[in-house]
């Protein structure tokens, strides 16, 4: 295959569900130029209530699905995937694969004076200790603190993201870690930078929100820029969706995940 033709092919990203539609936008916004495909293995979410063994089963089943789409690199979404397959994925295939724990920690520790990182997530990335691995990778002396806030998934999905509710709820989650004084506050769940506005208000100015959504789409144009792989194209790049199941008010949730209109989704049986 000629460079010219490898710049075109799209780059994969698959997730547990609708959440990984806030990496993708990200990546819609860094990268306006590429074709994106985005599969939501919709049918069996969430992956973080499943054993280790059964998540990278299924990761590897959204690869093989992305790989028949003749994808450039593959972008891990979900949380609890890129903690547990993405060093098995990478092993399985030649094409680059990231997940979104690496550049999130990474853009913590480069941020952080008083080396005291907060993560939220769900239940199961806390319970993983991923993020705390991989700071701990980057400097051993970070003190990290973690907390669980798994309603505000339920809330980002009902829109309810900056009301009464919201606020209370992130006072709830957050008051343990403003006690800390953290000055960096990784959102380890892709259905937080939804609630961004509220989570930034109860922290307080002083602490950086750090999106690990966005963190990937840096890396991965970073990425492409030094292995010449960027769509060099003037027109807008194609994006593409794929769904193992239609659950309740999907358009609706989606819509306001990725902050635009979805043309056409596509219902897939993975193998």
């Amino acid at each position: 295959m000629t460079v010219k033709n490898l710049h075109r092919k799209p780059i994969g990203v698959f997730d547990s569900g609708i959440g990984g539609l806030t990496v993708a936008k990200s990546l819609f916004e860094l990268l306006p130029n590429e074709n994106i495909i985005y599969l939501g293995d919709t049918a069996r979410l969430p992956y973080g209530s499943k054993s280790k063994e059964t998540v990278i089963l299924y990761s590897i089943e959204c690869l093989k699905f992305l790989l028949s789409k003749n994808v450039k690199m593959i972008v891990v979404a979900c949380n609890t995937a890129s903690s547990v397959a993405v060093p098995f994925l990478q092993k399985i295939t030649k094409v680059p694969v990231t997940g979104v724990i690496t550049p999130g920690a990474k853009a913590a520790v480069n941020n952080s004076k008083n080396k005291k990182i907060g993560v939220i997530g769900t239940l199961g990335t806390v319970k993983s200790k991923s993020y705390n691995k991989q700071v701990h990778k980057f400097d051993e002396d970070f003190e990290i603190y973690s907390q669980p806030c798994s309603l505000f998934v339920q809330l980002a999905e009902d829109g309810w993201t900056d009301n009464k509710i919201a606020i209370l709820t992130a006072q709830e989650y957050l008051k343990g870690l403003k006690k800390i004084n953290i000055d960096s506050l990784i959102l380890g769940c892709t259905h937080y930078p939804i609630l961004k506005k509220t989570i930034s208000k109860v922290m307080g100015k002083n602490v950086k929100l750090i999106d690990s959504g966005e963190e990937t789409a840096k890396e991965v144009k970073l990425f492409l820029e030094e292995n010449h792989l960027l769509n060099r194209q003037k027109a807008k790049g194609k994006h593409k969706f794929f769904v193992t199941d239609f659950p309740n008010n999907f358009k609706v949730i989606s819509e306001r995940f990725l902050g635009q209109k979805i043309k056409e989704v596509k219902k897939v049986k993975l193998q």
